[in-house]
């Protein structure tokens, strides 16, 4: 315990107790009540939307048992008639998908779409009395932020763990290779069969898509934006896919030679080198060949990859566009015409 000492009439000094208010103490413990309170608010408006999803794969060899149940995850209601929001890799190829609500019913569930580029699918049940979850905007949310997730960690229902946002903007690659932006990191614990569940402010708003942690680091955990989830599952219902486009070239990121850059003005310092062209791609048809580098599309510069396939979007399907590569050297336009990626 803290010593405080005070002058005495004999000019001596006398120790007292340093005891703490009682105002402090009951503002700390306000303040915690307070904490508690609001992740518990969060969890009971969230919890009946939220969940548990298992899936079914075919048996592979084992042909005695054709139908084998595996590890699923987690899922969130998003509308009242029966639309789930999930993640890809989580229904990716099953065969059969059950479904167990949080107040104990169980019920089939058909895919609706499904898009491994975004790690995203919705599924839907056929059942009454669903409750929703109430969905936010992500482009609000701010760094040191008070976050909740909700899933079936290991089969665990509706279990609910707290943290922040770490931070935003992150990207992470998904199983198909291409790049998933506007990730959220946060510290709020998850585990095998929290992916797909919903990463929630204190208000109950769905803020992400939980999808992902690092092991074994402790406290990397990541979720999709719900403004790219909300993009993508309206697509998946109208369309039961996300279309984007794609040229048909097979290349890798190579640096550029710095004489090159500052000959051409270019504000990239590298490109996509051409490895090689599909047969009767878009990339084949407008003349690309093996050795040509590609550092712009549609007016905007191409730095490698990931910048190529942010820009082949929906819109770019069946549209001629510029083309921005090096040949020998010499810095070229040709036209393009992208087509719907298969």
């Amino acid at each position: 315990m803290k010593r405080a000492f005070q002058l005495v009439s004999n000019g001596g000094f006398e120790a007292e107790d340093d005891q703490p208010h009682a105002s402090t103490t009951a503002s700390d413990d306000d303040l915690l009540d307070a904490y508690s309170q609001a992740v518990i608010s969060a969890a009971e408006r969230v919890s009946p939307s939220v969940v548990n999803i298992e899936v079914h794969e075919r048996g592979g060899l084992n042909w005695l048992f054709p139908d084998q149940p595996h590890a699923g995850g987690s899922g969130f209601i998003f509308t009242p008639d029966g639309f789930i929001l999930t993640n890809s890799h989580v229904i990716h190829e099953a065969t059969r998908i059950e479904v167990a609500l949080s107040d104990g019913r169980k019920t089939s569930a058909q895919v609706v779409g499904d898009d491994p580029d975004s790690d995203l699918a919705v599924i839907r049940i056929d059942a009454e009395n669903l409750t929703p979850a109430q969905m936010g905007d992500s482009s609000t949310i701010k760094a040191g932020q008070m976050v909740v997730a909700i899933g079936n960690p290991y089969g665990f229902q509706c279990t609910v763990t707290a943290g922040v946002i770490s931070a935003l903007g992150r990207s992470l690659r998904a199983g198909s290779g291409r790049l998933i932006d506007d990730v959220i990191q946060t510290d709020a614990a998850l585990n095998p069969g929290n992916s797909g569940g919903p990463l929630v402010t204190s208000r109950g708003e769905v803020i992400g898509v939980n999808t992902a942690m690092i092991l074994p680091a402790q406290g990397l955990c990541f979720a999709i934006a719900i403004n790219t989830a909300k993009f993508v599952a309206g697509r998946l219902i109208r369309d039961g896919r996300v279309r984007r486009s794609y040229i048909g070239v097979g290349g890798q990121n190579t640096p550029l030679p710095p004489r090159l850059a500052r000959a051409h003005n270019l504000t990239v310092k590298s490109g996509i080198l051409v490895l090689s062209t599909e047969p009767d791609s878009p990339a084949r048809k407008a003349g690309l060949i093996g050795g040509d580098i590609i550092i712009g599309f549609n007016g905007q510069p191409v730095a490698g990859i990931d910048d190529l396939h942010r820009l082949l979007t929906d819109e770019r399907v069946g549209i001629e566009s510029p083309l921005e590569i090096i040949r020998r050297n010499e810095k070229m336009l040709v036209r393009i015409i992208p087509e719907e990626s298969k």
